[in-house]
């Protein structure tokens, strides 16, 4: 079997032993859009190369080597569904997919992402962002990333990991804010086109702009820059392979331990 390293410009690099499959029937990319980097039958070499492209062209490096990704296909009790790196697709069209879906309560599968499972909770969330395959009617999916992230704010399927709460987040008919932003990013390119470099300035520029509200004691315009930090922050964590979740909930197990006491309007930790 011979395996192929494509690179999708500006996109991404990945391995696949079927370009017209992954690269084009699934991505959606013809062959003036993409070019093969590398090809060889040993896929020990072509899944630490695939990561060494990823490092020297600057995209995110995968988390495991091509070499060590579970199979693709995961069987429930009624439905095969499909999991691939970034999504999971389920076997029939939107309209019929919440019945189904209900059939499998208690089901779960992983993903490069995290583990995933089908409760009531779940169920609510997949119907409010599941798509329709662009290539067959029939087929349906979610994106692993974002739905893997859902667990680590709702108390579902006992994957909860006991992090810090956000206003709103364990509520089953309410996506998290930081859900909303990431959405509000994916949706314009951000995540596909934008880069840490770019998000960092960006910061830069928004706490520029909450200093200038702070000595003008501009109320409105402190609130305003507060936001568009939290905004920019989120999608920088998103743009590095972690989520802004995640980041807060190292911040806050470390912090919750420190002693000290207030020193000239800082709290100044106690010292070993």
């Amino acid at each position: 079997m011979t395996y192929c390293i494509y690179h999708i410009p500006g996109k991404k690099i990945g391995v696949t032993n079927n370009l017209e499959d992954r690269v084009t029937r699934q991505q959606g990319y013809t062959e003036d859009e993409y070019e093969v980097l590398d090809m060889s039958d040993d896929i020990s070499y072509i899944s630490h190369r695939e990561i060494e492209l990823q490092k020297i062209f600057g995209y995110k490096v995968d988390q495991k080597l091509y070499k060590d990704l579970k199979p693709n296909k995961t069987k429930l009790n009624h439905m095969n569904i499909n999991v691939t790196e970034q999504t999971t697709t389920f076997p029939c069209p939107v309209n019929k997919l919440k019945g189904r879906l209900m059939d499998e309560i208690g089901m779960s599968w992983d993903t490069d992402h995290g583990k995933c499972c089908i409760d009531p909770q779940s169920v609510r969330w997949i119907m409010e962002n599941v798509k329709s395959s662009m290539y067959n009617n029939e087929r349906c999916y979610v994106y692993n990333k974002a739905f893997a992230r859902y667990f680590d704010n709702n108390n579902c399927c006992n994957t909860k990991t006991g992090g810090l709460q956000f206003s709103g987040a364990n509520r089953p008919d309410q996506k998290s804010r930081f859900d909303l932003i990431r959405a509000w990013a994916d949706e314009r390119g951000l995540y596909d086109k934008g880069d840490t470099k770019t998000q960092y300035l960006k910061l830069m520029e928004e706490a520029g702009e909450l200093g200038r509200a702070i000595l003008k004691e501009d109320g409105e315009e402190f609130v305003d820059a507060i936001g568009d930090m939290v905004v920019v922050l989120t999608n920088l964590a998103e743009l590095g392979g972690v989520s802004i979740e995640h980041c807060v909930d190292e911040a806050y197990a470390v912090i919750s331990k420190r002693t000290g006491k207030m020193q000239n309007g800082t709290f100044v930790k106690d010292t070993l």
